[in-house]
């Protein structure tokens, strides 16, 4: 029972809680790291924005070629200082009025080399300027903007030594135009300071360890931030080729060991792609904790199910386990076990319906003990009834006989012989008289039967003196004796011998042989005889002979009825020798 309980609390406790564990661990799993994500994806976007805003923002200095200077400048030869001043005057004046703190240097050429900038005012370029890979892309895409990274230095560099110390520069360049014939007579370069990308990649981090970094439209990384070198496994694993055209995305790269969160998103304005790498572990950390604590949560709450089932079963079965050892203890034979009933609950009300069972029983034992002596008492009084009038049929015919015979002495012998025979049978009524009563009772009836047989029968009674005290069931030896007499002696020629004696004795067992010389029987009719020796016949039954004699199994069977199945008769015969039966009852005085 407590194993059932067990085993249905845990399914009611378990199961749901699981459940609720599972369900809850998923959505908690998904939210939190759904929002890690998210977070991280508006981190990249505000970079993006950034750099958006900025090169918008810039962009508005390209407004500089519609200036009449700037256009004089680029399409004449013949400029005077004062022209220059007054374009460098206008740089100035743009500078001032849209708070341009990044940009570094603004910078005018035409196509033969000859520009002006803030940092080195007018100046001649020693080389073709259209050698410039960059300018050459303007001259025949007048209409692009070109955003060109700080990897590729300053466009002007390599032309004629434009060089910002320790600083990496972002450049916008761009056509300038005749206003009229829209021909191209020449460049804008603006100069920025990359340090707002620079520092958004070495400051803003994922995690614990993620980081952030840009890359071109190829692919190609140009920010970095400052303490990754190129054997970073975020640097060398991050494949973005294929994933660039999707603008702004984010997705797990398990490409290299442990999975990883990847997030990107395109500027607008520049092309490039913002990319954020972490562990993916640490994206979903608060997710992982959120799971521990739920699965020792559901933990606990087993365990205290779990407890809280001993607690209660044990109060539930104790009762039971209770009753159940009373009812082993009944089973077993002991019927004095006692319930004693607390509480008035069902258990309650079995111990009460327990107890009245076993007073129902004990009754019921009682009275079934009383009724199987009475019939006990019944079938003995019906085997002796057998008995008397069988041998007084016999003795009433002898006498009949000796008196037509004249022999009127030995009827008178035969007749006191007879009337001390049936005083000890009676007895009082007492089933029970002492082993010398029994003895004489025998002699009377030899007396009587010599009479009757003179020249066959002769007997002998050696029982020693000691032995007459023991209390004998009343005729047992007598139907014995008869038995001898009318079935193995009578039949035999030449004189009979009868002898009655003890055999060795027991401490608590009484041994009494009663042999004759007669004619015996054969194995298969002694076989035959002790096979109905030992079945239980109906006092009708054993009206009928029995293989030679009722006497024999109505003594049997009294033995039996009064002492136990371990007592009673054993016959023993030798086909043309004789025979020899033993009866065995517990030595008893009184």
């Amino acid at each position: 029972m407590r194993a059932k309980l067990l085993l249905m609390f845990v399914i009611l406790t378990s199961v749901p809680l699981i459940a609720v564990g599972i369900i809850s661990y998923q959505k908690s799993f998904h939210a939190v790291s759904g929002h890690s994500k998210a977070a991280t994806m508006l981190v990249a976007d505000q970079l993006g924005r950034d750099l958006d805003i900025l090169f918008e923002d810039t962009g508005k200095l390209l407004e500089l070629e519609k200036t009449p200077s700037v256009q004089q400048f680029l399409f004449s030869q013949t400029d005077t200082y004062e022209d220059a001043k007054e374009i460098i005057k206008t740089f100035g004046l743009y500078r001032e009025t849209y708070k341009y703190e990044n940009v570094l240097n603004m910078t005018m050429i035409n196509l033969y080399g000859r520009g002006i900038s803030e940092r080195k005012g007018v100046f001649q370029l020693s080389v073709n300027p259209l050698r410039n890979p960059h300018l050459q892309h303007l001259l025949n895409n007048p209409d692009d903007i070109l955003n060109i990274p700080p990897s590729d230095a300053s466009p002007l560099d390599r032309l004629d030594g434009f060089h910002y110390d320790q600083q990496n520069v972002i450049s916008i360049m761009a056509t300038v135009k005749q206003r009229i014939t829209h021909e191209v007579i020449g460049f804008i370069v603006i100069d920025l300071n990359d340090s707002i990308v620079e520092q958004f990649c070495n400051t803003v981090t994922i995690g614990k360890t993620g980081l952030f970094y840009v890359v071109d439209q190829s692919g190609n990384p140009i920010f970095m931030p400052t303490d990754l070198n190129e054997a970073s496994p975020a640097f060398n694993t991050l494949d973005l080729t294929s994933r660039l055209p999707e603008q702004r995305n984010n997705y797990v790269d398990r490409s290299a060991g442990k999975p990883r969160f990847v997030v990107f998103t395109t500027s607008q304005m520049t092309g490039w792609t913002i990319v954020g790498s972490v562990p993916l572990q640490e994206i979903v950390e608060e997710a992982t904790a959120i799971r521990r604590l739920i699965i020792i949560s559901v933990l606990l709450s087993i365990i205290f199910a779990i407890t809280l089932h001993f607690f209660i079963t044990a109060r539930l079965t104790r009762p039971v386990r209770l009753l159940q050892s009373k009812m082993r203890l009944a089973a077993s034979g002991y019927l004095e076990v006692k319930v004693k009933p607390s509480g008035s609950d069902e258990i309650s009300d079995l111990g009460v319906s327990f107890n009245s069972m076993l007073e129902n029983i004990k009754g019921l034992l009682e009275n079934s003990m009383k009724e199987q002596e009475l019939v006990q008492k019944a079938n003995l009084r019906a085997l002796q009834a057998q008995i008397n009038p069988h041998f007084l049929y016999n003795t009433l015919d002898s006498i009949i006989w000796m008196a037509e015979a004249g022999k009127n002495e030995r009827v008178i012998q035969l007749v006191q012989a007879l009337s001390r025979f049936f005083r000890i049978s009676l007895n009082k009524g007492r089933d029970w008289i002492a082993l010398k009563d029994e003895l004489e009772h025998v002699r009377s009836y030899l007396i009587i039967q010599q009479m009757r047989y003179r020249d066959i029968l002769e007997y002998e009674i050696d029982i020693p003196e000691r032995l007459y005290g023991f209390s004998i069931l009343k005729m047992s030896l007598q139907p014995i004796v008869e038995n001898a007499l009318y079935h193995g002696i009578k039949n035999k020629r030449g004189k009979g011998l009868i002898r009655i004696s003890s055999l060795v004795e027991q401490p608590d067992t009484l041994h009494l042989s009663i042999e004759d010389n007669g004619i015996g029987m054969s194995e298969p009719k002694l076989k035959q005889l002790k096979e109905q020796l030992n079945a239980q016949l109906t006092p009708e039954e054993t009206g009928s002979e029995v293989s030679g004699g009722f006497g024999l199994h109505n003594v049997h069977q009294r033995i039996r009825l009064y002492y136990g199945e371990a007592y009673g008769v054993e016959i023993n015969s030798i086909e043309g020798q004789g025979t020899q039966v033993t009866i065995r009852i517990p030595r008893k005085r009184g």
